[in-house]
C-alpha cells in the first residue's frame, strides 16, 4: 500500500497547527444515506421519555446498530492517512454519531481526549500519535455559531489548563472551522478542541471514529458481538479486536501478520 498520501504542506500543517482538514471526503450519496440513518437513531432518541424535546444525542459504538457505519472503519480516503500518521499497529478505538440541535444557551466546550492522563501527555514532532480522532461532517457549517467544530491550532504542543478556561472556546485563540458536508477533519489526542453554541436553524450531525495503539484499550469493542465480527472484513475485525491465537500472553505485541493485514495485503 502507498503510505505517502500526504503532501510536504499538509505534513507541515499537522506538525505545526495539530490538525488537517480534507475536503469532500464523503459523497454526495454518502452523506444522504448516513444522514438518513443519524436522522432515524435520532427521532429513536427523542421519542425515549426521559429525553427532552430537542435533547443533543451522543451514541457511542454505533457500528452494531446499522452495517452503514462499517465502510468509514477504514474508508478509502482516510484510512491510508491514519496508515501515514500512525503505523498499521492499531485499533478502532470508538465510533460515535453527534447530533447537535440549536442551543443559542449553550456554553460549549474546549478540551482534550482521553481524560486526566492523557491530558498530561504530549509527544514530540517525531513521535507517533497516541490517537488520532476523524470527524466526518454531514452539515454544511459555513458560518460561525452553528455548533462549529473549534480548535486552538498548535495548541497539542502545550500542556492544557487543569481547571480549562472560563470562556471555554470562546478564547481569543479558538478557530471555528468552516466546512461543507462530506469534510472530514483529522487530529490527535492533545489538541484543544470542542465545539460552540449552535445559533444557526440546523442541527448539526457529525460521525467521529478514533483510531489507538493495540496498547492502548478502545473505548468501544470490549465486548465485540459476534453479529458485528460476522459483518465486517478480515481487516475490519482486526481493527476492532480480533487478533486470532495470539492473544493470549502478548503483552501488547501485534500478530505477525499485522501490518499485511491492515495495509490489505492479505484479507485473511
Amino acid at each position: 500500500m502507498e503510505t505517502n498520501i500526504l503532501t510536504l504542506e499538509q505534513k507541515r500543517k499537522w506538525k505545526k497547527n495539530g490538525y488537517l482538514i480534507l475536503r469532500n471526503v464523503l459523497s454526495q450519496q454518502e452523506i444522504k444515506n448516513l444522514t438518513m440513518v443519524v436522522d432515524q437513531m435520532y427521532q429513536e432518541h427523542l421519542q425515549q421519555p426521559e429525553v427532552k424535546p430537542n435533547a443533543e444525542f451522543d451514541r457511542r459504538n454505533v457500528m452494531d446498530e446499522n452495517d452503514i457505519f462499517l465502510p468509514l472503519m477504514d474508508h478509502q480516503v482516510t484510512f491510508p492517512i491514519v496508515l501515514e500518521l500512525m503505523d498499521p499497529y492499531i485499533l478502532l478505538g470508538m465510533s460515535e454519531v453527534i447530533v447537535r440541535p440549536p442551543n443559542p444557551e449553550s456554553n460549549g466546550i474546549l478540551h482534550t481526549d482521553g481524560g486526566q492522563a492523557m491530558r498530561q501527555i504530549r509527544v514530540s514532532q517525531s513521535s507517533l500519535p497516541l490517537q488520532i480522532k476523524i470527524q466526518y461532517f454531514l452539515t454544511d457549517l459555513e458560518e460561525a455559531d452553528s455548533g462549529n467544530f473549534t480548535i486552538v491550532p498548535g495548541s497539542h504542543n502545550r500542556p492544557f489548563p487543569e481547571g480549562g478556561f472560563k470562556d471555554g472556546p470562546y478564547i481569543p485563540e479558538a478557530i471555528q472551522l468552516c466546512v461543507r458536508a462530506g469534510d472530514a477533519v483529522v487530529f490527535p489526542h492533545a489538541l484543544w478542541h470542542g465545539f460552540v453554541a449552535n445559533r444557526s436553524r440546523n442541527s448539526r450531525k457529525t460521525l467521529v471514529y478514533c483510531y489507538v495503539h493495540q496498547c492502548l484499550r478502545a473505548f468501544d469493542y470490549y465486548d465485540v458481538s459476534d453479529e458485528l465480527m460476522e459483518r465486517c472484513t478480515p481487516r475490519q475485525r482486526r481493527l476492532i479486536g480480533d487478533i486470532g491465537e495470539w492473544q493470549p500472553g502478548s503483552y501488547f505485541y501485534s500478530p505477525p501478520d499485522q501490518v499485511q493485514m491492515i495495509e490489505g495485503i492479505i484479507d485473511g
